[in-house]
């Protein structure tokens, strides 16, 4: 029989909360089964192992970004659009590391499909309109822009730019304005 009050949206909420806490590679059913103060077996009729577990968390923190990000791109074009979408995306990683390392789980090609991952690339190819890139250019700057968010976000949220000055706030500013001049001027192949 089911513990009262368990249910898997519970129980992933509070394997997001684990994750952020403790880092999402840590994040287990015998883990999350302590935080209730319950015997692993108990979870199980609402999650099938720690690896739905994980799918399942992903799922929400993909959805979470996607929420976030298009909440902070509304009604914006161009380099406003850009950095509204960069800097949802880095508050996010920062706020909730765990869940953005969720995010960056690698899912089956069925389960991708219906997950909010499709709203992170319209997103950001309704951004790049902006800037008047046609295909395959579009995809290259999808990439790329992905590429720099995560690569930045990655490092800053590792302690890599602490040790030395400028503050990381105005690299990524710098960022920013790099990304959206090349934008502007895509090179020709």
């Amino acid at each position: 029989m089911a513990r009262a009050g368990l249910t898997a949206e519970r129980l992933t909420q509070a394997g997001a909360e684990l994750a952020d806490q403790v880092g999402f590679d840590k994040v287990t059913v015998s883990a999350l089964a302590r935080r209730f103060g319950v015997k692993d077996a108990s979870l199980y009729s609402h999650l099938k192992n720690s690896q739905d577990l994980k799918t399942r968390i992903a799922l929400l923190a993909l959805a979470e970004l996607a929420d976030r990000v298009a909440a902070a791109v509304a009604g914006r074009a161009g380099k406003d659009a850009l950095s509204a979408f960069a800097n949802a995306y880095r508050d996010y990683a920062r706020e909730h590391p765990g869940r953005y390392a969720a995010a960056r789980l690698r899912l089956d090609p069925e389960t991708a499909a219906a997950s909010a991952g499709g709203r992170h690339a319209q997103m950001t190819r309704a951004i790049l309109r902006g800037y008047d890139l046609t295909e395959p250019d579009q995809t290259h700057a999808v990439r790329l822009l992905g590429s720099v968010f995560h690569g930045y976000v990655s490092l800053e949220t590792a302690g890599g730019f602490s040790h030395s000055a400028p503050d990381s706030q105005e690299s990524w500013s710098r960022v920013l304005d790099a990304l959206d001049a090349l934008l502007r001027n895509w090179p020709a192949p």
